[in-house]
């Protein structure tokens, strides 16, 4: 078979006779140039599906010079050095927004919109923190906002929300998002690394970036997390409410010891409706090591969705690339292309529910989400297993298991206490922990890690 996509052999269609759709992008890095790349690779089956041609006419890059190297020299494609005059030029239909970044990208967007453009980006930081001024002023000039590309990559869970699953009311979406985490955890379990270890085998691959803050510190997830949640709670994005933790002060020895008591240490983002708002969280979790998430290892990504009517869907795929994340974006031209055929307005919603149907439903503090918990506790002497147990309880908290760990070197040598709480508030489980700390028995900084059953 064909490894490389370029080598394959193109195949026939019959051409499309709908105007071309006039496509405008901004950036020609990873994402931009796997674009261009694509659409040039399967541009007659793009169109067949579209019902036009899909054309990108102008590109805005910062340099000219390397962008018309890596175009080719493209005939008909115009360059500019200045993304909003190509925001506002009167022959592009459509605004693809590839750049990053949240500042200068805003402006685009916000202009494009305001000339009557619709607008696609794979950029979640963008949505999540200016979304709702965004989709606000996209639906007051009837246009659309397409960003599949930004939750998921090649997993069209933004579709799945919007169109597959509209008929439910969603009960959850849980997850994971980032490839870049699920890459270093996984290397963490499969070859007993230390985070710092494990990282830097990430960077070296290219799956971490230098400043890898984004990723390991869980912003990005975060990010992908809050726009779930709106599409599928019919809410606005709540991007700045939401609890976010990272994994850079996971040890290598709790990976190993979720490991030996049946779990797998994943970053979830996590949505769940409740009757009083809605919890909105990023953390590193055990998951049962016989569920399907825990079996989403490398840079894949994994995502969770209950819903009243549809039960459990799960939805798996690439987490990262240039031409997995141009696949999303194309996606979205092509949805485009179809309903604004004709001079139609665009028929779908940019959260999935129209904005008068939408609930500024709030986000419940962490304090009150209530799961099971595992802890680790340094233990100064085998014998003090009743004592943590007595400990624990005096606290609200019900020790389910508790065994005694044998750290042979590192770190983390000596014995450790190896504890499985009953489903417990967060905010008792983190005081509770926090005393622990204060026994004769404890001999170090006890860990704690929360407990998803995912069902």
């Amino acid at each position: 078979m064909f490894s490389d996509p370029a080598s394959r052999p193109a195949l026939a269609y019959p051409a499309a006779t709908g105007a071309p759709l006039r496509v405008g992008m901004i950036g020609i890095g990873t994402v931009g140039l796997g674009t261009w790349r694509v659409l040039q690779r399967n541009q007659m089956a793009i169109a067949g599906r579209a019902g036009r041609p899909i054309n990108i006419v102008a590109v805005a890059a910062r340099n000219l010079t390397r962008a018309a190297q890596l175009l080719g020299d493209a005939p008909g494609v115009a360059l500019t050095s200045d993304p909003l005059q190509l925001a506002t030029r009167p022959d592009i239909d459509v605004l693809v927004e590839v750049a990053g970044g949240t500042g200068p990208a805003r402006e685009w967007v916000l202009a494009a919109i305001a000339h009557g453009k619709h607008v696609v980006t794979a950029n979640k930081a963008l949505l999540a923190e200016h979304g709702n001024e965004i989709f606000a002023a996209a639906h007051q000039r009837g246009v659309a906002v397409a960003y599949e590309g930004a939750v998921a990559v090649s997993i069209p869970i933004v579709k799945a929300l919007r169109e597959g699953l509209a008929a439910n009311q969603v009960e959850w979406v849980e997850g994971i998002v980032n490839g870049t985490t699920n890459f270093i955890l996984t290397r963490m379990r499969e070859a007993g690394l230390g985070f710092d270890e494990a990282l830097a085998e990430a960077q070296a691959l290219g799956y971490a970036e230098a400043d890898p803050s984004f990723d390991v510190d869980g912003i990005d997830a975060a990010h992908k997390t809050a726009l779930l949640a709106a599409n599928a709670f019919g809410m606005p994005v709540r991007f700045s409410q939401a609890h976010v933790e990272g994994i850079r002060a996971l040890q290598a020895v709790d990976v190993a010891c979720a490991e030996r008591l049946g779990y797998r240490v994943k970053l979830l983002g996590i949505a769940r409706l409740q009757d009083e708002g809605v919890h909105l969280r990023v953390h590193p979790a055990l998951v049962p090591a016989d569920h399907l998430l825990a079996a989403v290892n490398g840079a894949m990504n994994g995502v969770l969705v209950k819903g009243d009517a549809s039960g459990i869907t799960m939805h798996y795929g690439a987490g990262a690339g240039s031409e997995t994340t141009a696949s999303a974006v194309i996606a979205d031209l092509i949805d485009l292309a179809r309903q604004t055929l004709d001079g139609r307005r665009p028929c779908v919603p940019g959260l999935a529910f129209h904005p008068h149907a939408q609930v500024d439903r709030p986000v419940l503090p962490m304090a009150s989400v209530r799961t099971a918990h595992y802890l680790r506790v340094p233990l100064a002497r085998r014998e003090a297993m009743a004592e943590l147990a007595a400990a624990l309880g005096a606290r609200g908290v019900t020790p389910v298991t508790m065994s005694v760990h044998v750290q042979p070197s590192g770190a983390h040598a000596g014995l450790h206490a190896l504890i499985v709480t009953a489903p417990v508030a967060d905010g008792v489980a983190q005081h509770a922990a926090g005393q622990l700390e204060g026994l004769s028995a404890c001999c170090g900084p006890v860990a704690r890690l929360r407990i998803e059953r995912l069902d």
